[in-house]
């Protein structure tokens, strides 16, 4: 929403600049996202005129000028080609030093074919005012000379960008934010001039709502010779322009006008161009129409319209119709206003992808009370600029209206707000907002038409205490309890900080991305348990399945932008049908290791490379690395990439993790190059510490040195290893601490469909040294628990 400084003092009385603007907007809760005066990129352009127009001596285009400044100096030399220069015209001077906003030329004094010129006679795209490059700016012949250039155009008004949020609809127009500013004690609000239009006989296309579910009233008029030649009054052009509505003919800009100024959309129709009554209706499936945009939009029975006999016009409360514009020839109109339910606004909106200033005021919720009075309101500026002769008022259908009252306790400021407020202060507050009370215990509060975001006491707390400021909230410590404070974060908190220490240890790089991704990137995950029916975006309607979606697409962006290795993770929710799932994610892709004289060429990440990141980062949770089992993948088909993939389980059922490589298809599917490897450590799932009992007695490292025994067994190659060596490690938990693959070999002398695998076993004793019948039990041991996993010793 943008509002310029001079369009604020049309409402807002008082002694202000913009400064006090911008400082008491942020303190009351509008985020001012920035602000912009217009007169800074015209600095250095004065009105000046000239007093002689002689032909260059060396070229046949230009003149030589000599022209007036008004600052009482001698004359500047001005070489310029524009054909209309000539002498005694009024025009604008850009000094050496200004700099041309279209194209950024710092102007300097310099020699133009052998004759020096002091600067640059100015056409209106140079200075970005419009299209015209034909000839230099004409001012009238009274402009006064030597005034800025800013100042004579009324180009120095500061506007102020400023973000409003979802719930303050009675702030999109600026009347809303001078009525803030006023209960802020910025200025005093002016009182809203309502035109009284009696008209003359009755409206001449009828006008009705067979939808009142979907627009309970519309209200119009018709305006008869009118004359939408002449031009927007350059007071009101000014403004819209400001704000960058760029002015198109004086009807649409009219309605442009009052939209922006007091937050009400409405809409002028050349009645020329209807057939029969104009009717809100639902509209029928298939039917298409053709926006103010130029693109055709197919519609669904759902929707609103507004259409006539020929068939539909406009997308109620969006964008009108093509069809039906005014344009300079038309003469005779009908004004519409009309109030349309905010839920049905923003689906069609959502299902069309069609925005506009209409739509996100009417998905808000306009003043259902300012029907009539923003009628005349439109109905008075047409009269104004373009004449005619108005008709009766015709109402259709009726807006709702319902009173809305909340309870309220004056004390309630201290205890929920955390400021304590005098009663007759928040009673002030209040009224300038546009509340009724009625004091007594509780106080009655009638809620104004405009404010439907209030409905509970907390709201009216809100109100009173941002109108003070919260940095009027008093600093206080929280209480606590004598000694050693007692932690305050939870196990979960804690492992996610441990698991987040290890993982940029690791170096992999923390992304956060956003818990909301779009349909089409959460279908390969099976699509989203959880929608949003009212999105800020289509791109962030559906609580993610996944933290794959946004680290890809994060992946994506680094590899579009030069990254040769990207290693990313994230600790955040997946949002499933029945919970949410703390999770840890990772995703490799690019190359692992660069090239070098050593190393030969780059080498990518593999799906080893992903199982060691899973157990290491396990390790670290506290999870039992050494005893998990590696089983297959249990994601959606075309997540991972078959045979390349795995996961970790204690058991059959318990799956802390799975890694490996995803599926090309999936890395396509986000546009990521490359082989993409993946890790997700499913948080909830790794079992939680024991609580601790008896401390435990100091370390003692072993007296004896262990023993290591080496074993190669035949297997078949279907055996996983990890199986083998899990069988080998459980044949005498007493005596063997360790037991790990070291060789794994297939070719000559082995069967095939075989494979030979050496495992290296540790042997820890005690009290004193094995003696050979001891290590021989152990290794009958060994060789039969490796025959029960399917392997037999080699010969």
């Amino acid at each position: 929403m943008k509002i310029t400084l001079d369009w604020l003092r049309e409402h807002l009385e008082g002694d202000y600049g913009v400064a006090d603007v911008v400082a008491t907007l942020n303190r009351i809760g509008h985020e001012v996202e920035g602000v912009e005066n217009p007169a800074e990129k015209l600095a250095g352009f004065r009105v000046a005129k000239v007093l002689t127009a002689d032909k260059h001596p060396q070229a046949d285009k230009l003149q030589v000028l000599t022209v007036d400044t008004g600052d009482g100096g001698e004359p500047l030399t001005v070489v310029c080609g524009a054909p209309n220069a000539r002498a005694g015209l009024v025009g604008v001077l850009g000094l050496p030093g200004a700099v041309v906003p279209a194209n950024g030329m710092e102007l300097k004094v310099a020699a133009v074919r052998g004759v020096t010129s002091n600067g640059m006679m100015c056409s209106t795209r140079e200075l970005e005012l419009g299209d015209d490059h034909d000839g230099i700016i004409e001012l009238s012949a009274d402009a006064p000379i030597g005034t800025p250039f800013a100042d004579y155009a009324g180009a120095n008004d500061p506007v102020v960008d400023i973000s409003i949020t979802p719930n303050r609809q009675d702030c999109m127009g600026v009347r809303g934010i001078a009525r803030d500013l006023a209960a802020a004690g910025l200025g005093t609000l002016k009182p809203l001039a309502i035109p009284a239009i009696a008209g003359e006989g009755p409206i001449a296309t009828e006008i009705r709502t067979d939808a009142p579910d979907a627009c309970p009233a519309f209200y119009g008029r018709t305006i008869a010779g009118v004359d939408n030649s002449v031009a927007t009054p350059e007071w009101m052009r000014r403004r819209l322009d400001a704000i960058g509505q760029r002015s198109i003919s004086a009807l649409v800009d009219i309605s442009n006008y009052v939209m922006f100024d007091l937050g009400r959309p409405s809409h002028i129709y050349d009645r020329a161009k209807l057939t029969g009554a104009l009717v809100a209706r639902r509209a029928t499936d298939g039917e298409t129409v053709t926006a103010l945009n130029g693109k055709d939009y197919t519609l669904a029975g759902d929707m609103t319209v507004i259409a006539d006999d020929s068939g539909v016009h406009d997308i109620a409360g969006i964008m009108g119709g093509e069809h039906s514009g005014c344009s300079e020839t038309t003469t005779d109109v009908l004004v519409e206003i009309a109030y349309f339910t905010p839920e049905r606004i923003a689906l069609t909106g959502q299902a069309l992808a069609l925005t506009s200033d209409a739509r996100s005021r009417f998905e808000r919720g306009v003043d259902p009370a300012f029907l009539d009075d923003a009628t005349a309101i439109v109905t008075q500026l047409v009269l104004d600029i373009c004449g005619g002769t108005p008709s009766a008022m015709a109402r259709a259908g009726e807006p709702p209206l319902a009173t809305k009252t909340v309870d309220y306790d004056p004390a309630l400021s201290a205890t929920l707000g955390g400021i304590a407020i005098e009663p007759a202060k928040q009673r002030a507050i209040l009224e300038s907002l546009g509340f009724g009370i009625t004091e007594g215990s509780p106080w009655r509060i009638a809620v104004p038409s405009w404010r439907r975001d209030i409905d509970a006491a907390p709201d009216i707390v809100e109100e009173v205490t941002r109108i003070i400021g919260f940095d009027a909230i008093a600093s206080v410590a929280l209480p606590r309890t004598d000694g050693v404070a007692k932690p305050t974060a939870t196990a979960e908190q804690m492992l996610e900080r441990r698991l987040r220490r290890a993982a940029a240890a690791a170096g992999y790089h923390e992304a956060v991305t956003w818990s909301f991704v779009s349909e089409r990137e959460a279908a390969p995950f099976g699509g989203g348990a959880w929608s949003l029916a009212n999105p800020i975006s289509e791109e962030l309607k559906v609580m993610r399945p996944s933290l794959l979606p946004g680290l890809l697409a994060a992946a994506a962006r680094n590899q579009k932008r030069g990254a040769e290795s990207i290693r990313l993770f994230e600790i955040g929710r997946r949002y499933l049908s029945d919970a949410e799932r703390p999770t840890l994610c990772i995703v490799m892709a690019g190359d692992r290791s660069e090239r070098g004289w050593q190393a030969g060429k780059a080498a990518g990440f593999d799906a080893f490379d992903a199982k060691a990141a899973a157990l290491a980062l396990l390790d670290a949770a506290g999870a039992p690395a050494d005893r998990l089992q590696v089983m297959e993948p249990v994601a959606e088909a075309g997540v991972w990439h078959p045979g390349q993939a795995a996961t970790l389980r204690l058991g059959p059922k318990a799956v802390l993790a799975e890694f490996g490589a995803l599926h090309p298809s999936l890395a396509r599917h986000y546009d990521v190059d490359g082989a993409v490897m993946a890790v997700q450590i499913f948080l909830d799932a790794i079992p939680a510490k024991r609580a601790s009992g008896p401390a435990r007695s100091a370390f003692t490292p072993p007296a004896l040195q262990p023993v290591r025994r080496d074993f190669a067994f035949l297997a078949p190659d279907s055996l996983s290893a990890a199986d083998l060596v899990r069988a080998v490690k459980g044949a005498d938990k007493a005596l063997i601490i360790d037991a790990r693959l070291f060789d794994r070999f297939a070719g000559a002398g082995v069967p095939e469909g075989q494979v030979s695998l050496a495992v290296e076993v540790v042997l820890q004793p005690a009290e004193k040294s094995f003696t050979e019948a001891e290590l021989k039990a152990v290794a009958d041991k060994v060789v039969a628990a490796a025959a029960k996993a399917g392997a037999v010793l080699r010969g």
